[in-house]
């Protein structure tokens, strides 16, 4: 079910919303035990056959949870229970997500035969596994404590906003909100807008952006013009798609009490790529960091080629981490290969960067965004060989035409599209909501308004039945 989608939005939201604050507003224990449900149901609405995968990942680490709070005294033990729970959580996830890539790679690579299994990709699972992860690791580590109640952890796990296509939210972050969350209006109003938000981004930029991008790399650039058109249309596509989705998921939360942490901040004003992952899917970015990099070293190492090992690593799985396919190896140890030199050569610019002539820090935004944009040509191209394919159409090292009309068609179509996309791809709407708070009349009359218009235009657009994917559903 998606959130841009009719039924959610008609359906599914309305009813769970009046249940919750008219049925259930007195009676707070079964305010957890219906979210539950609800989510269960959210779930088993677009993946019936897989809604076991969910309810056995809720029930085991439910049960390694409560085995690392009984024997958090015996290190021994914590730690066989911890790489009982990696096996049974990671296990889970590579037979469904990357059983068959591993056996065509090994057909390939030793003459095999072996039955590639053909297996379907259960939705957010990548996304709840790491969560369950989440909390085992963070009970282990006293940053919360083990849930007894197998309900509330079904909550954390299976919490319809964030379930599958993330922010992934940590258990240590809302540890105490599961069980002491306090539901207001002033919250409720901001989750509103914040979902409004989120859904004009997706329905209005996204889903318009992905005509263009979508036509680009599935049947090649037929200009050089069209080629850049297509990689700048999918950088923004994937930017609002899943900001979009954050942004609809953190405000789901608040209007049922939950604080979740960002997921974006502007990641294309960036002058490095340092900076772009500091900016881009944070929670993903952090997970990796709190329970792969520094678990293993960090920088905090003797030598440097540890350090370096220890990053390669995390780019590696974060490659893995978006799909079984090369392109999304290459990708991450693109951005592996990336860092490092930035880490080497530009280590004062990393430290400094604020401080800069403005001259340089354009440099460095244009340096940003182009090493970016190749990064998601190696990330959205169909195979290995599109890559190779879809760079020289950048470049028209392949014979194309500088321009065609095919690319002055979609410009002359796409163009409004483009422009309020770069628009607000800069902090914008922070400077809009900054002035907009010294006047009354601007906050609470001329932006409930706007807020309106957006809600109208995107249910418009819905019940038009537009193009309406959902990238990270992939992953």
């Amino acid at each position: 079910m998606l959130f841009s989608s009719t039924i959610f939005l008609f359906v599914f939201l309305v009813a769970v919303l009046f249940i919750y604050f008219v049925f259930l507003r007195k009676t707070k224990k079964l305010k957890n035990y219906f979210l539950m449900i609800a989510s269960l149901a959210f779930y088993a609405y677009g993946e019936p056959k897989n809604i076991i995968l969910l309810v056995l990942a809720i029930i085991f680490n439910w049960i390694f949870g409560l085995l690392i709070d009984k024997n958090k005294e015996s290190k021994i033990k914590s730690r066989l229970i911890i790489a009982l729970m990696l096996i049974y959580n990671l296990g889970v996830l590579v037979v469904y997500k990357y059983l068959g890539f591993i056996v065509t790679n090994i057909n390939g690579l030793f003459n095999t035969s072996i039955d590639v299994p053909n297996i379907a990709l259960p939705i957010g699972i990548s996304f709840f596994t790491f969560q369950a992860i989440s909390y085992v690791i963070d009970v282990y580590r006293g940053h919360g404590k083990a849930q007894k109640n197998i309900l509330n952890v079904g909550l954390y796990l299976s919490f319809f906003p964030q379930l599958i296509a993330g922010p992934i939210v940590r258990y240590e972050t809302v540890a105490e909100q599961i069980e002491g969350r306090k539901e207001n209006l002033q919250d409720f109003s901001k989750g509103v807008f914040r979902f409004i938000i989120g859904l004009g981004k997706k329905v209005l930029l996204s889903n318009q952006l992905a005509i263009v991008a979508d036509y680009a790399f599935d049947n090649n650039p037929t200009s050089v013009a069209f080629a850049w058109m297509g990689i700048i249309g999918y950088a923004l596509q994937i930017y609002y798609d899943f900001s979009g989705y954050s942004d609809m998921a953190i405000g789901l939360g608040l209007m049922f009490g939950f604080k979740f942490e960002e997921n974006f901040n502007y990641p294309y004003i960036s002058k490095t790529i340092t900076e772009f992952w500091r900016r881009w899917h944070i929670s993903l970015s952090t997970w990796f960091r709190d329970y792969v990099y520094i678990p293993l070293g960090g920088s905090r190492v003797e030598k440097k080629s540890r350090a370096f090992f220890n990053i390669f690593i995390v780019w590696l799985l974060t490659g893995i981490w978006h799909g079984a396919s090369w392109n999304f190896i290459l990708w991450g140890l693109y951005f592996f290969v990336v860092l490092m030199i930035e880490k080497t050569l530009f280590k004062n610019i990393l430290k400094e960067s604020e401080k800069i002539p403005w001259y340089k820090s354009v440099l460095l935004h244009i340096y940003s965004i182009v090493l970016i944009l190749f990064g998601w040509v190696l990330f959205r191209a169909p195979n290995l060989e599109g890559i190779g394919l879809y760079l020289k159409s950048l470049f028209g090292i392949n014979g194309i035409a500088l321009v065609d009309s095919k690319a002055i068609s979609y410009f002359s179509s796409k163009f409004i599209y483009f422009v309020f996309a770069i628009i607000f791809a800069l902090p914008t709407y922070k400077i809009i909501e900054k002035y907009t708070s010294k006047y009354k009349v601007l906050s609470y009359v001329i932006i409930p308004i706007i807020m309106e218009c957006i809600l109208i235009i995107s249910i418009a657009f819905l019940v038009k039945g537009t193009y309406n994917p959902f990238i990270y559903f992939n992953f």
